[in-house]
This record gives C-alpha cells, sequence and structure tokens, in this order.
C-alpha cells in the first residue's frame, strides 16, 4: 500500500574501580585546521616512483601540481583516486578486485600550500598530526621537520622559526605504504586492509593521512595530555583530580597559572606552576588541596539503559602574567566501573551496578576509512536505538575521536582491542606497537565510554608484549579499567559460531562457541549471515547478477569468501523455514524474517539465562564497513534489516519474551530499577487473525526487579512428542549387560551396558526415514560426559546433529534441528565413570505434528503493561505446527490496510508519523509489515532514518503508529512518499 504526502504541514514551536572522561581538541587556543576543503587548502597526492627528478622543485611556491590528484585529507591514497573519478565506483560488483594493487601499494607524496592565519599573534605557532598509516616523513619549506611511525602516534612541530607569515607554506609528506604480510608484522595498522573474509584487500592498505592536520598558535607555555581522574567513594561524592604536562618551550625559566572551570556547577580552581626552560612539569591537582573538587551528588554517567550518560566540560587554560598561553576544553562523565570473573564468567559493574552486555563488533567504521565527523554520530545512535549498551573496537581498526566522542554521548561503552590478531608472531618492531600502544591510552583514556582494554583477537599476545600492555595500562591508565589479554577466552565463553541457528538453539545447553569456556557466560562474538534488502542489493550487485545466487554474491561475501557464515546453511534454511524463494525480491523478503527470528533469538537465549551463567553478548557484527551480506544490522547504505528489529525488540531495557524450548515467557528487565504492578499477557492467533483462546493466557501484579529475569507463566502448547523409537531394533558396539533393545522397550527399568571403553556407540533403526528433532536419553550410573548424537541414511556415514560435554546421571533432553534420517545414533566419546556407558532408556522424537486447534503458522503476541495500562514491552513470534515450516505464510490472503500520516520539520529534522491499521474485515493478519520514505520525485529510500519500528504484525482491528526522524536536507526540496507493504501483499516485483 503506498501513501503519499503531497504537502508538509508547517512545523509548530515545537534528543578495580574507575572513572573516564573526553577531550576535544577543537576547543583549543587558535586552531586553523589544514583538511582539505577547510580554509580553501587543497592537498595533491602522487606516488614517490612518479615524480622522479622534480621532486626537488615541489618545495617551491606555484609550483605546477595539475598532473597530480585531488587528494582527501583526512583519508587514504586510494580513496582520493576514487573521490577523483579515477577508479571505478569500489563499492559496485567486483570493481574493487579488478584495481591494479601496485598502483597503489608503494609510498605517496602529499603536498599542500598554506598560509598563516591573521590571528595568531602568540609566540609560538605548532603543525599538528594526528595520525598517519603507516609511517611518514615531513617537510615545511623544504626542510624535515619530523617523521611519525605508527597510526596512533601524533606529531606536534615548532615551525614558528620556518614560516613565511606573510606568504604562502609548502607542507610536504611523505607516506610510506604498510609493509605485507600485515597480520601482526605490520602492526599497529588497520589489519583488516589486506583482506579479511568480510571485507576485500583494499589497494594501498589504507595508507594515507588518516587523521586531521592543523596549525594551533600558544604561548611559550602550552599544555598536554589532560588525564582527568575521580574516586567515587560512594555515588552521592566525587573527587577529582587533574594531571596535566606544561612544556616550556622557551630557554628560559617560567612561572604561569594554571585555571580550570568544570561545569555544570561553575566550578572554578587555579595554580601556580613553575617550569623550567625547555622543560615540562608534571601538574597534578585535586581534592586534597582544593575542596571545590569535591563534586557532591554528582549526575553519573551510565550506559544506555541504566541512566543518563551524563557529562560535565572542564576548562584548563595556562596563564603568563595576564596572557592566556595555551586552553584545553574538556568533556567528562563521572563514573566507576569494577569487575569480577564469579564463575569463570567476566561480569562488569558501573557506578556499583552490574550491567548486563549487549551489543556488537565492529570491524572497521568503513573499509576504506571514509567514516567521519558526524557519520559517527549516526551509526553510533543506531546502536543506542537498538537497546545496545556495547560495542567492541575490534582489532582497534576505528581511531577517530569522534567514534568515542558518540559513544560518550550515547552511553556506549567500548570493548577496545589492540593491534594483534590470534597468529603467533610478533610484529616487526615491537618497540615501535608499544610506543602506539602508549598514544592510544594516553589519547583515549579519558573517555567515559572506554570498559575494557583487549591484547588480542582469539589469541594472547606474545612476549613481552602482553606484559608490556598489562604495565601501560597500570601507568598510564591507572589500572582504571579491565585488561583482557585474549578476546575469547580467560573468563569468556570463547567466540563464533558466525552462522544462523534454529533460535531454539540459543536457548539449549549450551550454544558454544570456540575457545573459551563452555556456557553462555560472556560471548565476545556471535553472528548470523544478514541479507539485505532488495533495495540495498541492486545498489552494489549488477543488475545481470542479482539472481541466481552467483559468484557476484561471493564477491560481497555470501559464498566460499565467507565461509565461517555459512551461507550454504542461510540459504538451506530460507528454504526449509519460508518456501523455495522465485526469485531475489522474494529472496530478499524471506531472509528478513530469518534474520529478525536469529538476531531476536541470540540475544534472547542470553537473556533468558540472565546471571545463571550469562553476563552479555555481542554480535558479529552490529555495522558495516562494506557493502556485504553478511554479519551486519544496518547495511552499508543505513538500511535497517531485519536483524536490526530483531536484536532492538529482544534488547528492551524491559522485555517480555517467549522461550521456544519450553514455551515459557520471562521479563527481563536490564535496568536499576525495581518495575512492579505490572501484567504479562500472552495471545494466540491463527493465521486468520482469530484468537485462539484456550492457549492464551496472563498473570497480574507481577514484580519485575531490577536486573532479573522473573518467569510468569508457560503458554499451554498440547506438543505431542511421538516416540519413534519404541519397539525398533538397536545396536550397540559392545554389550556388558542387557541387550541394545533394552532402550526402546518402554521399560525404564532394564537397560543396555557397553564395554568400559570411551568410544563406544549405540543406534536405533527407525525402519523408515523420519523427521527427527531430539532425543531423550536415560542414563544410570555409567553415564556419558561427552557424546555425539548423529543420525545416518545408511548406518555407514553418519551426520552429527549434537555434540556436548555436559552428559549427567539421569534423564538428558536433546533438541536440535529437523533432519530426515533412518538411523540415530549415540557416539561416546568420554565416559563420566569407571565403567563404559549405560542407558535405560534412548528415545527419538519427531514425526508428524498434530495441528492441536492451531493453523500451520500461527502468532504469539506477547504484552507487559504497568499499573495504569500503559504498554511498557510487547512481542511478536510465528510458530509452526511443523517447527521449522513456516511456509503456510506465503498462503495468507490479502490485507487491505489503511494508512494515515503527518510530518512537520523543526530544527533540521522531518519528523514523521504514520498510523497503520489492519481492518476488523481483514480476512487474515497482516505480517511483517515494512514501512519506508521514500523521496517522491526519485523513488529512492530516505536514509540514514531512525525508525520506532518495523516488520510488524497486526492482527484484524489492530493499528500500529510508527514514528521515522531523519535530516532535513536529505530531502531537500523534494517531497515524501510512503511505502507500507505487508509479508502477504508484496509490491516488489522480480
Amino acid at each position: 500500500m503506498i501513501s503519499e504526502f503531497y504537502s508538509l504541514k508547517k512545523a509548530g514551536c515545537l534528543v578495580l574501580l574507575l572513572f573516564c572522561l573526553q577531550i576535544s581538541v577543537s576547543a583549543q587556543t587558535g586552531v586553523y585546521y589544514l583538511n582539505n576543503g577547510n580554509n580553501k587548502v587543497i592537498w595533491k597526492v602522487k606516488a614517490q616512483a612518479d615524480l622522479g627528478a622534480d621532486s626537488a622543485n615541489m618545495y617551491k611556491a606555484g609550483y605546477a601540481t595539475k598532473n597530480w590528484v585531488k587528494a582527501v585529507v583526512p583519508g587514504t591514497v586510494f580513496a582520493s583516486y576514487v573521490a577523483d573519478g579515477l577508479e571505478k565506483d569500489p563499492n559496485f560488483g567486483d570493481n574493487i578486485y579488478q584495481v591494479d594493487k601496485k598502483k597503489y601499494d608503494r609510498n605517496f607524496w602529499y603536498r599542500t600550500e598554506f598560509s598563516v592565519p591573521d590571528n595568531f599573534n602568540k609566540e609560538k605557532i605548532w603543525l599538528n598530526f594526528k595520525g598517519i598509516n603507516r609511517k611518514a616523513e615531513i617537510y615545511l619549506n623544504g626542510k624535515q621537520i619530523g617523521s611519525l611511525n605508527g597510526f596512533m602516534q601524533r606529531g606536534q612541530y615548532d615551525i614558528t622559526a620556518l614560516l613565511n607569515k606573510s606568504g604562502s607554506n609548502i607542507l610536504a609528506v611523505l607516506v610510506y605504504c604498510p609493509k605485507t604480510p600485515l597480520v601482526n608484522y605490520a602492526s599497529p595498522t588497520y589489519i583488516p586492509s589486506a583482506s579479511w573474509d568480510w571485507m576485500p584487500y583494499v589497494p594501498g592498505l589504507n595508507m594515507g593521512i588518516t587523521d586531521d592536520v592543523y596549525l594551533s598558535n600558544t604561548g611559550t607555555l602550552t599544555m598536554h595530555d589532560p588525564w582527568i581522574r575521580t574516586q567515587l567513594p560512594t555515588n552521592a561524592r566525587a573527587d577529582v583530580s587533574v594531571d596535566v604536562k606544561v612544556k616550556n618551550s622557551s630557554a628560559v625559566f617560567q612561572s604561569g597559572t594554571i585555571t580550570g572551570i568544570i561545569n555544570p556547577g561553575n566550578i572554578s580552581f587555579s595554580q601556580k606552576i613553575f617550569v623550567g626552560g625547555n622543560s615540562t612539569a608534571d601538574v597534578k591537582l585535586d581534592s586534597k588541596r582544593f575542596k571545590q573538587l569535591i563534586i557532591n551528588g554528582p549526575k553519573l554517567w551510565w550506559p544506555n539503559g541504566y541512566g543518563d550518560p551524563n557529562l560535565y566540560t572542564c576548562k584548563l587554560s595556562v596563564k603568563l602574567g595576564d596572557e592566556v598561553a595555551d586552553t584545553k576544553e574538556i568533556k567528562f562523565g563521572i563514573k566507576r566501573y569494577s569487575y569480577d570473573t564469579v564463575g569463570n564468567v567476566l561480569h562488569v559493574s558501573v557506578n556499583g551496578t552490574k550491567i548486563f552486555l549487549k551489543g556488537g563488533n565492529w570491524g572497521m567504521s568503513e573499509y576504506m576509512l571514509r567514516c567521519k565527523g558526524n557519520e559517527y554520530d549516526t551509526k553510533v545512535r543506531f546502536h543506542k536505538e537498538m537497546n545496545f549498551n556495547i560495542i567492541r573496537n575490534w582489532i582497534g581498526s576505528t581511531t577517530d575521536e569522534e567514534f568515542y566522542d558518540a559513544c560518550d554521548k550515547y552511553g556506549i561503552m567500548v570493548w577496545d582491542d589492540f593491534w594483534l590478531n590470534s597468529i603467533p608472531n610478533l610484529p616487526d618492531d615491537v618497540n615501535n606497537f608499544n610506543e602506539n600502544a602508549v598514544e592510544k591510552i594516553k589519547r583515549f583514556r579519558n573517555h567515559p565510554s572506554i570498559a575494557i582494554w583487549c591484547g588480542d583477537n582469539e589469541g594472547d599476545p606474545m612476549p613481552p608484549i602482553n606484559g608490556w600492555l598489562r604495565e601501560d595500562i597500570s601507568t598510564y591508565d591507572g589500572n582504571d579499567r579491565y585488561y583482557q589479554p585474549n578476546s575469547h577466552a580467560g573468563n569468556l565463553t570463547g567466540s563464533g559460531p558466525w552462522t544462523n541457528f534454529d533460535p531454539r538453539w540459543y536457548f539449549t545447553q549450551y550454544p558454544n562457541g570456540f575457545g573459551g569456556n563452555r556456557g553462555w557466560g560472556l560471548r565476545s562474538e556471535i553472528g548470523t549471515p544478514v541479507f539485505t534488502n532488495l533495495e540495498s542489493l541492486k545498489k552494489f550487485i549488477p543488475e545481470d547478477k542479482l539472481w541466481p545466487r552467483n559468484e557476484m554474491w561471493n564477491k560481497h561475501f555470501f559464498g566460499p569468501s565467507a565461509a565461517n557464515a555459512g551461507p550454504d546453511r542461510y540459504d538451506e534454511a530460507i528454504t526449509k523455514r519460508y518456501g523455495k524463494p522465485t526469485g531475489i525480491a522474494d529472496y530478499c523478503r524471506k531472509a528478513q524474517l530469518l534474520n529478525i527470528e536469529t538476531n531476536k533469538a541470540m540475544y534472547e537465549g542470553w537473556e533468558d539465562n540472565i546471571w545463571e551463567d550469562a553476563s552479555g553478548i555481542m554480535t558479529w557484527m552490529s555495522q558495516s564497513a562494506y557493502p556485504s551480506l553478511v554479519w551486519q544490522t544496518y547495511d552499508y547504505y543505513y538500511d535497517l534489516t531485519g536483524a536490526y528489529w530483531g536484536a532492538k525488540k529482544a534488547c528492551e531495557p524491559v522485555h517480555i519474551q517467549w522461550n521456544p524450548v519450553d514455551n515459557s515467557v520471562k521479563v527481563i528487565n536490564t535496568t536499576r530499577n525495581d518495575v512492579g504492578g505490572l501484567t504479562a499477557s500472552a495471545e494466540v492467533y491463527n493465521s486468520d487473525g482469530s484468537l485462539v483462546k484456550q492457549y492464551s493466557t496472563s498473570k497480574n501484579n507481577i514484580d519485575a526487579l531490577s536486573n532479573t529475569a522473573l518467569n510468569c507463566f508457560t503458554i499451554a502448547f498440547e506438543e505431542e512428542h511421538e516416540n519413534l523409537a519404541k519397539g525398533k531394533p538397536a545396536f550397540a558396539s559392545s554389550t556388558t549387560n542387557g541387550e541394545p533393545s533394552l532402550v526402546t522397550d518402554g521399560n525404564s527399568g532394564s537397560r543396555w551396558a557397553s564395554n568400559s571403553d570411551d568410544n563406544e556407540w549405540i543406534y536405533i533403526d527407525l525402519e523408515t526415514e523420519q523427521t527427527v528433532n531430539g532425543v531423550k536419553l536415560n542414563w544410570e550410573e555409567a553415564f556419558g560426559k561427552e557424546f555425539k548424537i548423529q543420525v545416518s541414511d545408511d548406518a555407514k556415514q553418519w551426520k552429527d546433529v549434537y555434540s556436548g560435554s555436559e552428559g549427567h546421571v539421569g534423564v538428558q533432553q536433546i533438541i536440535f534441528d529437523e533432519v530426515k534420517a533412518r538411523y540415530v545414533r549415540m557416539l561416546g566419546q568420554k565416559r563420566g565413570s569407571g565403567w563404559g556407558y549405560s542407558l535405560w532408556d534412548f528415545e527419538v522424537y519427531g514425526g508428524q505434528p498434530k495441528s492441536n486447534g492451531l493453523t500451520d503458522v500461527h502468532f504469539i503476541r506477547l504484552k507487559l503493561t504497568d499499573a495504569a495500562g500503559k504498554l511498557v514491552s510487547d512481542n511478536f513470534y510465528w510458530r509452526g505446527n511443523k517447527r521449522t515450516d513456516f511456509s503456510a505464510i506465503n498462503n495468507l490472503p490479502k490485507v487491505n490496510l489503511k494508512v494515515s500520516s503527518t510530518a512537520k520539520k523543526e530544527n533540521g529534522k522531518y519528523y514523521i508519523e504514520v498510523k497503520v491499521a489492519n481492518p476488523v474485515s481483514s480476512k487474515a493478519a497482516a505480517f511483517a509489515i515494512r514501512v519506508q520514505a521514500l523521496n517522491k520525485r526519485t523513488g529512492e529510500q530516505i536514509l540514514p532514518a531512525i525508525m520506532s519500528d518495523n516488520y510488524f504484525s497486526l492482527m484484524k482491528g489492530e493499528s500500529k503508529t510508527i514514528k521515522i526522524e531523519f535530516d532535513e536536507q536529505l530531502l531537500g526540496k523534494d517531497g515524501i512518499k510512503l511505502l507500507v507493504q505487508p509479508y502477504n501483499d508484496p509490491l516488489a516485483k522480480n
């Protein structure tokens, strides 16, 4: 259904212990940016080898750079060539794979000319670099003034005597390309640049001037690396301390005054300082000497969902006499981290409250480093809107200050990696690696968002680096944050898997990963492929390659190039659960249903076990660095996929959810507040939208205590588990007691036992091929500690459907994805006693399910309301009588939705409200309704847009209002068109 805005309503007068903070350099005294385009600065770039003998002339004013390429600064060499139209769009098709790498995998010169601002009237003028990848030599007016080594190193150079203050100045930078192999030899650098299983090789390996370049003007006293810390004896009092280095750039002893003002509160303090000639003094101001640095009743910084991420500002200045020599403005948030590893599970607490970690991994902000400035605000805001509270900066591949600023602003904690991957080799220059590690800590330690420093991705840093990192964090961050050497071991439950599973798997002991401990615990990576919507797919896949699946999909990591994602399994799941797709449009819309199911189940499975082992989960990945078909929530173009909506729903601070294994309904409260007087209800609907009362239930006067999962009730589905094994023949590798057939005789007093060896087995012949989805093992004292359940068509070739090491005496029920098989085997791997393996019963479940008054596909709507009847949380699931077969939704009749909308403009934003109703007269539920805001003239999606909900379903007589927000400049003078599509009335054609 399409609804259009032909006119817009006019807007009326209408966003261990620790504390840390954030620093902003933009408020420094006398800053003049030399980034490309700022202040009419134009950078050019050219390969060193192509410059030849002409290199000596480039230091002259007016040197002709006509045959140079206009550079993007900050940015990379390859991105500059792309921006200048000299390479085809690397996002599209296989263009980036066709680029000649040799053209870019070499050293390049950058060159610009600039004039000194007229208002630079203080004694010293400095040239500042915040980041170059990988190494650089820096020349001003023909003289080398410095060099940088490693992308975290900053450069600050006194250029006062070298400047032509009345004319042009020539700045030239020779940037060295990182050497391959990158892992870990070239660290610190952007390791994924040499390709990974989610992004292609980037020509030039992201070499370039990758961060800001600017001039600053100060007196002879300057401040460096201010470090503000707070002791938080209680949440009612903060003791602030400020450490700052003051450098004297003159040859004589000088005395000055440091002054600070903190707001809110208008708290002021000052101290006299004395610094020797050409020396640096360490200055500390704390509450022992300045009682005003005791903040009573501080506004604390809280992670998203637990409170507001309050920030303070502190303006520091250093004076010589009455003249201000230098200033810094610092934003900071008062918070206290603490950690424990009870039960061999890492727990993170903030301000004394244990935080259930919900978030995702960032591989990179963008594969060519083109994410800058306000785009970080957009990306991190999406994480806030998904109700996440943590982002893992994977292998430290995001290095921009704006990322941390946005995380501070939105209350998103950061798990911050250094630049090591599991391969056991040291960087070529370990000392340089360590120097960059120190720089990283000093640059970002003041951000309240950083919660964990991590040494190595899926490995332990080799000596001496592991010890050095510990010492660096102790020295330069005061051990204010936890150091985690290995990203998937040591009080963690590993990483992965990275492919999709039946939602039940995430609720079943245990959804194990690789490395680490068994259990839910804290999982640093777990994920699934996430296919895009058709609109985005068309932006990067050529039209003739859209369908069927082909090598071009693999170029965007849906194939062997992303084997860990299991794309074949994802394909199979779409067909098995939703029916064979008829074309690419059908594939994309069915993929979104799978995305919702899987991603919601990942988080809900962990929340179902909150603190009973589970302490957090981070999806692999939560954002997209490259136009890809795997591992993302929103895609590269900011379209919000089903994964986004599944995660957003599951991660609600107060949330009602259904366990598909035992049909229990729980209320999850991941906030600091108890919530009382709640009513939880479950309504079950058939596909025609009619209520099935026999399965609907509710419970009143529920008290959801802070940081708990409360089991409210169980939906009484009459699930009839048919024991397919009863009376069927059984065969075993050995027998020392009874006969194998005694496990299928229906008598729990008779048993079979094997020899006293680990590798023993018993299997059941179902006599015909059956649909199988679970087993029940009733162990005697001789139980299997580690074992597999396997299936076969011929009793020769066996396929694993379950592998576990949590065997125990008594009944053990195991479920797995539905599979067709004739033979089902228990293969023992490790005994739990000194005897062999012994079973009273071996039951196999599956067969043809019964409908019990429910249509083949039916719906579960959960609601949680407060004492006043206000909705606190709702949730929606589809369920099949055949468990994993939802193909009946393809037969839902068309529904005619009623759509109305209003819009307004305010403060540079559009705000739209869309009311969607499914009339009482409808023939069916309106399933998985997708709302899009389009540019009326072009028909293109308006992205990025913040939306309150999507892919929602309405029963007969229900309605819902969707809120949409986007920047006014995205639309310009064009109008808006709304596209509202339920699954059972698809407008998109193949």
